[in-house]
């Protein structure tokens, strides 16, 4: 089936120096979305609104945003754009800020939509950009949420989690500065890098991979598995800051073009009934989806040029060295410890895994019974 493509927005700008694109901006009035005040407290807030300022531009910030946004947070958001009426939305921090900014900008251009479900299959996003356009200024090098068409919310009253995608979603301006992400602490380059990770070995063997993605994928997976845990270890070095978040992007321009896999699947999963971290979760899953995926006879075939690239034995090998490298636990366990409440919760986890919309386009489709054991596998460890 034919599928027209999108690679990210109106202006994609990277390097250092990248905000001072803000200077340039013509509109009157910018929202501006995060999670938490630590950017206001490391001086990111006012360094984006003088910038604005110089071009004249009036704003005004929200950091009501959790670490795993809510529509409740959302809905707040969106109420506030209302009533200061901003034709810039700016989202700025990690995916969260991002992905709650993206939701806020339906809402907002759009007040008739009122509940998590309006916005989700089989209703579609409406046409935006009647209000406002949308920046996205990526803190993290691993979400893509600033090239993505895709978001990710909440229902903290009803314990679902809700991927939603939509090219109407993708950010009209995305700003890399990679001096933002420079103070990210080792756990969370670590964690976030696995992420932008998985982001490109999903998109290099989906179902709707094709030769643009592949080309995209393999260079991204490539430099991630170079750059990352120098990143990690030299957090403080702007050119492998600026590495990981040119190539997190580049990973995102390919999944949002094909979708992912069953590693975010069970991530999604283990974060809705556990609420283990996204970036953690997918760190954790990676190996074991790897390892099922050598079953596929393509995304073995793919598997082996990466390895045979970076001089590997196998790729499942290149990813648990960086595990361990990274610090990364090898296992859920380790994580969750709680064998009770993983028993109980088994067959809620696979059975989410199941109907995610990142497992239609896995090499492999596992039913019930194999994705109950890949679940048992990623929490008890091989």
């Amino acid at each position: 089936m034919m599928r027209p493509m999108k690679l990210a927005g109106d202006k994609l700008v990277f390097g250092e120096g990248a905000l001072d694109y803000l200077e340039t901006m013509q509109g009157k009035r910018a929202f501006i979305v995060m999670n938490g005040d630590f950017l206001k407290k490391n001086g990111t807030l006012d360094l984006i609104t003088s910038k604005l300022a110089k071009a004249g531009i009036e704003s005004t910030s929200f950091d009501g945003v959790e670490p795993e946004p809510s529509i409740q947070s959302v809905l707040k958001g969106a109420e506030l754009m209302n009533e200061f009426q901003p034709d810039i939305i700016i989202g700025v921090g990690g995916g969260s800020a991002m992905d709650a900014a993206k939701a806020m900008w339906v809402f907002y251009e759009h007040p008739e939509l009122k509940t998590l479900e309006d916005i989700t299959p089989p209703n579609k996003i409406p046409k935006l950009r009647n209000k406002a356009i949308m920046v996205s200024i990526p803190t993290t090098s691993g979400t893509a949420s600033e090239v993505s068409r895709s978001i990710v919310i909440s229902d903290k009253t009803r314990n679902i989690k809700q991927g939603i995608g939509d090219m109407e979603m993708m950010p009209d301006v995305a700003l890399l500065e990679p001096k933002l992400t420079a103070t990210m602490p080792p756990k969370l380059t670590a964690e976030t890098g696995f992420d932008a990770l998985t982001h490109a070995l999903e998109a290099y063997v989906s179902r709707r991979a094709n030769d643009l993605t592949d080309t995209l994928s393999e260079k991204a997976v490539l430099e991630i598995l170079k750059y990352l845990p120098l990143a990690y270890e030299h957090g403080d070095n702007l050119l492998y800051r600026e590495k990981m978040l040119t190539y997190s992007m580049v990973a995102g321009l390919a999944f949002t073009n094909c979708s992912l896999g069953i590693v975010h699947s069970i991530a999604h999963s283990f974060g809705a009934v556990f609420g283990v971290t996204h970036g953690l979760a997918n760190a954790i899953v990676l190996p074991y989806i790897v390892k099922f995926n050598f079953d596929c006879e393509a995304a073995k075939a793919k598997y082996d040029v990466i390895a045979e690239k970076l001089g590997a034995e196998n790729l499942y090998d290149a990813i648990c060295s960086l595990q361990k490298r990274l610090n990364i636990p090898p296992r859920m366990k380790d994580v969750i410890n709680d064998d009770e409440k993983f028993e109980k919760y088994l067959d809620l986890v696979s059975e989410k895994s199941i109907a995610d919309g990142c497992t239609k386009t896995s090499p492999i489709i596992p039913d019930h019974p194999t994705m109950k054991e890949l679940v048992k596998k990623v929490y008890y460890g091989e």
